[in-house]
């Protein structure tokens, strides 16, 4: 069985939760469109991994064409 909340030493609860606290996110810049990103992943912005096109992304202009084609 657990020990009560009350036995425990304030310091003991302290010390194990030392490791619980959030750290902060490493980012690199995209060598193609220099947006910030996390590493190892593909730019969300341009669509790019290591010089690669991996995602075809629309930019705005091309939006506005295909809805004006639609109209």
């Amino acid at each position: 069985m657990p020990v009560p909340a009350k036995r425990r030493p304030s310091s003991e609860i302290r010390r194990r939760r030392s490791h619980h606290a959030l750290k902060k996110i490493n980012l690199v810049s995209c060598p193609k469109c220099k947006t910030m990103i996390k590493p190892h992943t593909v730019c969300k912005n341009c669509g790019y991994y290591k010089g690669v096109e991996i995602i075809k992304i629309k930019s705005a202009l091309d939006k506005k064409k295909s809805k004006k084609k639609e109209a």
